[in-house]
């Protein structure tokens, strides 16, 4: 498989102006950035950017574990790399702590962190198959039900887990195994490719022939590996 980012749709967030008493005096999602800063950063990306209190803001924060209840300061929801690019390159100017939401189902609840700018890949979820080279691309915030339902399209399977509604993106960083693993592997073992923003914000591809010693990491490296 090769995870790459296309193009998305795109939306507008809805701003909630009323008082929140939920996150009033909370200073787990506390950050210092004027006004203007956060107006400069959503005016650098397709997708919506939440604040504690906006409308879509609990909704992007929740994990799949009930009992992980953490309070980004800020969650970017992301149409593409670029928006990506441009978050990790805030996150770098303001010195935030950066966490990144797949599909969260990680059960550590990784995905979320208090105070952090949290990018939420929940919009990105585009699957292309090329049926001829058995290869399909599949963007970030894809759950293992998206590319089960394009690749049997075609009448092939990926080397995925159990559950449907895991994210494809944090799978293969455990390794990842299912109902296909015993013949064909885990699926870490059968990714391709994976194009990946750095933490200096560079755009690079990880393959056996590009930078294979960040996709060794990839394929087993675990949670937040390479974030």
């Amino acid at each position: 498989m090769i995870w790459q980012d296309g193009i998305g749709i795109r939306i507008y967030s809805v701003i909630n102006t009323q008082r929140n008493e939920d996150y009033e005096n909370d200073g787990r999602c506390e950050i210092d950035l004027k006004q203007d800063t956060l107006d400069g950063l959503k005016m650098r990306l397709r997708g919506p950017v939440f604040a504690p209190g906006n409308v879509g803001y609990d909704e992007s924060r929740t994990v799949w574990n009930g009992m992980i209840n953490r309070k980004p300061s800020l969650i970017a929801r992301c149409l593409g790399t670029a928006d990506v690019i441009a978050c990790v390159q805030f996150a770098r100017e303001h010195e935030l702590l950066l966490c990144i939401k797949g599909g969260g189902h990680n059960i550590a609840g990784l995905a979320t962190a208090d105070g952090a700018l949290m990018l939420d890949m929940s919009l990105m979820r585009g699957v292309w198959v090329d049926p001829q080279r058995k290869v399909a691309h599949v963007q970030a915030g894809c759950l293992l039900g998206d590319v089960d339902r394009e690749t049997q399209t075609y009448g092939l399977a990926a080397v995925l887990g159990f559950v449907s509604l895991t994210g494809v993106a944090g799978l293969p960083l455990g390794g990842g195994f299912g109902y296909l693993t015993r013949r064909w592997g885990w699926t870490s073992d059968n990714v391709v490719g994976m194009n990946v923003v750095t933490a200096d914000a560079r755009l690079v591809r990880a393959s056996n022939d590009e930078n294979a010693d960040l996709f060794w990491g990839l394929r087993g490296g675990g949670g937040n590996f390479g974030s």
